[in-house]
This record gives structure tokens, sequence and C-alpha cells, in this order.
């Protein structure tokens, strides 16, 4: 009882590194000192905002600019301190083009990255209306700061005071505090869900502690109703696959069920996420290298959690369901074996080649539950599942398949307008064809490449053929070991924007 207590009261602590960077917003004006925040459009010379703080120093600007040979090229970035009236003063190159709502948020992470040490008092972030594209706000901006502003940092002695940074105080004319402040801030709030569940040790967080973490964060939101599938409801449901990745641990499985219900009659969209919270492999057990990052093996149930949750605390007028199938896969005596025949919710026998094989496993039965449940108009899962997709697209997308073709282009374009990456892999009959078992149904694994398309081909065995549905395949995106403009090195949580944008466009109802 003791144990437990603790738990919950760490739990809550846990819970308080969504602490967030705090922000302002003003009409447009240009200090006369302190801190300061420049867009410089690329150019042989400095122009709008730059060339006007350009005058009042002096031209200390230009004579910076060119001895740094800063132009202001997308991305580029120059600072200076003590100069005339100001502190210190960061100029952020957005390139030549009209500045669209991804370069934006970028400079709002370039913003971040430089002043990332810097302490007390305010920072001004200028954003005039020059050459600005119309969803180019100070929102997005300040959307851009507060992702790339991420760090997991609460494991250490010392971790940051977020008390001690500064204000950052937006200073534009577009009116759009109300969509940063009733809106954006909770897509943050979202991928920094899913960061955090990634980069949490397997010691913290294990099947039932992520729906503990879970719960906290979606106490007292509306239109929102919790389940949980524990070992028992399992078996009783003939989850054998859900059940026989999770049955070798002494944490055993969850399947989490978060519904938020705010769009009316409306089928539901129904998101499933691979939530292995570590993976050894199993009897086919990984080797000992970079098996540490196996902890980040939930990232897909991390994603479609924090999807919801973003959904949730912005009030989305729209029916989402989250499905977290959450199991470590641990060796054991009671773990699966290569060789065993799992059956399935939906009755498919399945043969295990390789325990290793385990994420297909969960989300077979997690969309399964999710069809014969809500009856969706949209089923998409998402999964860190193959280290064949990373082979195939590198660090910058993450593949999609499926069998209809309208999802597939929304899902593109969501994450093109979310900056994010998603490219499209092949899924026809040979990969289903592939599969095929000698003892059982369907075979998990040890059947050749493409082992991404393979992966795709076996969730989809549980999909009926007229159900929209789409897989995502996250594992060369999750975890970056360079940091990007809005993603820090680490885990990314990449798919929360995608998805939510996928949300705002097809399914939210009325359209905002």
């Amino acid at each position: 009882m003791r144990f437990a207590s603790f738990l919950v009261v760490w739990l809550g602590l846990a819970g308080s590194v969504l602490a967030e960077q705090r922000f302002e917003f003003g009409a447009y004006a240009i200090p006369a000192d302190g801190r300061l925040v420049v867009p410089v459009a690329e150019g042989d010379a400095l122009s709008g905002v730059a060339a006007t703080i350009d005058e009042r120093t002096n031209g200390a600007l230009t004579l910076a600019a060119a001895d740094a040979e800063f132009t202001g090229k997308s991305d580029s970035t120059l600072t200076l301190r003590g100069v005339g009236g100001y502190s210190r003063i960061d100029l952020i190159g957005v390139g030549a083009e009209p500045v669209d709502r991804v370069a934006a948020e970028n400079f709002g992470g370039h913003a971040a990255a430089l002043l990332g040490d810097t302490k007390g008092g305010m920072v001004n972030i200028l954003w005039p209306a020059d050459n600005l594209s119309a969803d180019a706000t100070a929102a997005r901006v300040a959307l851009g700061y507060r992702l790339r502003s991420y760090r997991f940092d609460h494991h250490k002695e010392e971790p940051l005071d977020t008390e001690t940074l500064p204000v950052i105080k937006l200073l534009s004319d577009d009116g759009s505090a109300d969509a940063f402040n009733n809106d954006l801030r909770y897509v943050a709030d979202g991928v920094y869900f899913a960061r955090n569940m990634s980069s949490e040790p397997a010691n913290v967080i294990y099947p039932q502690s992520f729906v503990e973490r879970a719960k906290a964060l979606f106490n007292g939101l509306k239109n929102v109703s919790i389940k949980v599938l524990d070992e028992k409801d399992m078996q009783r449901l003939n989850m054998g696959a859900l059940w026989g990745v999770g049955k070798g641990s002494a944490r055993p499985p969850r399947l989490l069920i978060i519904e938020y219900m705010a769009g009316g009659d409306e089928a539901p969209v129904v998101l499933a996420g691979k939530g292995i919270t570590f993976d050894t492999g199993g009897i086919s057990i990984k080797p000992n290298k970079n098996m540490w990052k196996m902890k980040g093996d939930l990232g897909g149930a991390a994603v479609v959690t924090g999807t919801v949750l973003a959904a949730a605390r912005r009030g989305a007028p729209i029916n989402v369901v989250a499905l977290a199938a959450l199991a470590e896969n641990m060796p054991s005596g009671t773990a699966t074996r290569p060789g065993d025949l799992l059956k399935s919710m939906s009755g498919l026998t399945i043969e295990i080649s390789s325990t290793d094989a385990e994420g297909r496993l969960v989300l077979s039965d997690a969309v399964h539950y999710g069809q014969v449940t809500y009856k969706p108009s949209v089923l998409i899962d998402v999964a860190t599942l193959t280290g064949s997709v990373g082979r195939a697209l590198g660090p910058h997308y993450a593949g999609v398949f499926g069998r209809h073709e309208p999802i597939i282009e929304q899902l593109i374009s969501a994450s093109k307008t979310a900056g994010e990456g998603l490219w499209r892999l092949p899924l026809d009959d040979a990969h289903f064809k592939q599969i095929e078992a000698t003892y059982g149904d369907v075979v998990n694994g040890g059947v050749g490449s493409p082992g991404a398309s393979v992966g795709a081909a076996f969730i989809g065995s549980f999909v009926e053929e007229d159900q929209v549905w789409a897989h995502l395949d996250i594992a060369s995106v999750d975890l970056l070991e360079k940091d990007r403009p809005t993603i820090p090195k680490g885990y990314s949580g990449w798919g929360v924007r995608t998805l939510d944008e996928y949300l705002r466009q097809h399914h939210q109802s009325p359209k905002e």
C-alpha cells in the first residue's frame, strides 16, 4: 500500500515536467532596449525590421552581418551583444521566399535553441507582417519555440528550474494570441507527452504506470472516458496476441482505451498505437548494443495518446479514440516461444517465427478490437515497427501503408502541412502472400524483404478490407541523433502534429 501511494505521488511529480515556457503577446512595436529576436529576409542588404534596427544602432547590424557573412539565408543565425541600447539581438534568417507556417515554427525553434540558457526578464520576438503567408502567425512562432525548448532532465540532481526562464513576448499585429493560448499550446502538450513517454526508463514507465500517467493528464477533461483492459480481460476476449507478448513479464500487459467524444453522432476515428514499454526481443533476444533504446518502443502508443490529449485539451469538435496496446516483451519461463501458435481476438492463428516481431502482435488485437467495438470511419495504427523503414527512407520520413488511396493522400498532405515527413511504401497482395503460415493462418516474421511492407501486411490481415485504414511506421523518425529546428536531439514525438492536422482537416465538425 505504501508503494502504491509512492507511485501515485511520483507520477504526479513526473507530470510536472510539462511545466510551460511563459509566453505573452503584444502589439507590434520595436522596443528601445532589452533583448530582441529579429527575422531577417535573405538579400544583399538588410531590409524591413532588421534595417530599422540597423539604423537605430548606427549600422552595427550591417557591420556584424558582413563580418559573419550573414545574409538572412533560411535557418541561419547571428547573435550580437551590447549593441546600442540592446543587451542582445538575435538575427534569424527566414530566406527569400514568403514565410509559411513551417518556416514560422522553425523560426521559433531557432529562437528557443539560441535562448535556451537565458535567465530572467523578457525576450521580445518581433514578428512584422512583411512577406508572411496567412498561417505564418506569431502563434506558430510560439509553438515552434515551445517544441524546441523541450528538455528531459527531471531525473537529474539539478534539473532546470523553469521559473528562471525569461518571459517570451511575441510582438505582432496578427491577433493570434488566442490561437496559441487556447489551441496550439495543447498540441505542444501532446508532443511533450509522447517525448516524455519514450524518454522515460522502463523501470519508470511500464504498462500500468503508462496508464496512470495518461489518466492523470486526462483528469477533468470534458467528453473523455477511459477504460483499461487487464490480463484477465484479454484472456476473456481471446486477445491471445497481446497477452502472448506481455505474459513473459512480471509487469502484465494493458490495453488503454481513451475515448474523446465531442463530435456528435459521427463515427469516431480510431488511433491504435504500439506500446512496447521495453523490448528485449523476448526469447529471440536482441544483442546488448543499443538495446537501451528499446525503452522508446512505446512511441506509437505515446503518439496516439498525445494526439487525443491535444484534441481534448483544445476542445476539438471531434470523435476520436486512442488504443494504447501496452506490453513489456521479456524472456522468462512464461514467455511466448518461437514456434508457438497464438490465437488472436479475430480468430486468426499466428505462428511465431520470432518473438522480436512483437509490435505487430499487440496491434493485431488492438486494431480488431477497435473495428468491432467502434465501427470507425477511419482506423490508423502507429508503430515503431521495423528497422526496414529506416533503411528505405532514412531519418526524415516515416512510412505510410494502406489499401485506400484517399486516406494515404490525406495523411501525406497533413504531414507536409505539419512539417513532418511521410512517404508511401508499397503494400500489395504479394506481401500478404509472404506471411501465409505453415502451421497457422499467418506468420509474424522471418519471411524476407521488404520488412516494412511485410509488417504492414501482417497488421492489415486483421483489418477488414472495406475498413478505411492506414499504417504508420515511425521507427525511422522516432529517435533523432541531431537537433532539428523544432525537435531537440532525442525522442521526437513524431506523428502528433501530423495526426492532429489530419483530424482538423478531415474530421472536425463543424470545421474550424
